[in-house]
């Protein structure tokens, strides 16, 4: 099993973006909304010509088999063009167009929230083909922001995986633990705090197993196993509501019957639980 963003399948092409001269009649477009998507019936990204896209912030992407790639960011993307999450689509979005996806939509969610200095509160201007803002004031130069996150997969000795829920799921939807890295910590010091934190439950040996960019708004999620040296669980009630330990056998019987519901295919989470599982796991995901 794969989830969505693990593989760049494009050329960003980063030395195209000094100049215009990527804004050629046959570069393909996505309109892009915060991370909302122009899509083809709620599915998939449907791309534009230069002349159909919608004024708006540009941004070059970059190249897949020699031909440019850009988005057009909006405020609001029009009725017609069907604007959806990528989120939601994103397990419609044809793999070779997954990397780029993610490569707008976090650009785009970065421009919106970017528009001033930090350091002197002027309006920024938006150079580098939309990759960089700089300060006409005071000369600082800023750049997108990533915000790094581990999501775990903890197991113990009895062969069962830890899975919790916060309080604004559903009561029967679950995923793996997660958190963001703090300053100065290692990956793996993060992996053991967040667990410890959330449900009590204590990490030895941690292994790194693969990351996700999930640009909701921002993050790098960094996906790990961790193998739990302490079992009694105490949830901390804050980022977690609920946390329990499952066999394989229970995830089976209970996705199957709809009692328990995971995260979707599109998900790193989904991809850890999978790879631990091996197994058919048959339950539909609820949105929440």
């Amino acid at each position: 099993m794969k989830y969505a963003f693990e593989e760049t399948q494009h050329e960003r092409a980063a030395h195209l973006r000094r100049d215009d001269t990527w804004r050629v009649p046959e570069l393909r477009v996505m309109v892009v909304g915060g991370e909302y998507l122009a899509s083809h019936n709620g599915a998939g990204i449907r791309w534009v010509t230069p002349d159909e896209a919608p004024d708006g912030l540009w941004i070059f992407l970059g190249q897949r088999d020699g031909v440019g790639h850009a988005a057009v960011v909006v405020e609001r993307i029009p009725d017609d063009l069907d604007p959806q999450s990528l989120r939601f689509i994103g397990p419609t979005v044809a793999p070779e167009d997954a990397s780029l996806a993610v490569h707008a939509v976090g650009l785009s969610r970065w421009h919106q929230t970017h528009g001033f200095c930090a350091r002197c509160g002027s309006a920024t201007d938006v150079i580098k083909a939309g990759h960089s803002r700089r300060c006409p004031a005071c000369g600082i130069e800023h750049f997108p922001r990533t915000d790094p996150a581990v999501i775990m997969l903890i197991t113990d000795g009895q062969d069962r995986a830890l899975l919790g829920r916060q309080g604004r799921w559903p009561g029967n939807y679950f995923s793996t633990l997660a958190g963001f890295v703090e300053p100065g910590e290692a990956l793996v010091d993060a992996v053991r705090r967040e667990v410890l934190e959330e449900s009590g439950i204590s990490v030895g040996d941690v292994t790194y197993l693969g990351s996700q960019p999930w640009p909701f708004p921002s993050s790098l999620m960094l996906g790990f196993h961790g193998v739990a040296t302490t079992f009694d669980i105490t949830v901390d009630g804050d980022e977690l509501e609920e946390a329990r330990w499952f066999t394989r056998d229970e995830i089976t019987r209970l996705t199957a019957s709809g009692e328990l519901f995971l995260p979707p295919p599109v998900s790193i989470s989904r991809w850890l639980i999978q790879e631990w599982h091996q197994g058919e796991i048959t339950g539909d995901w609820v949105r929440r």
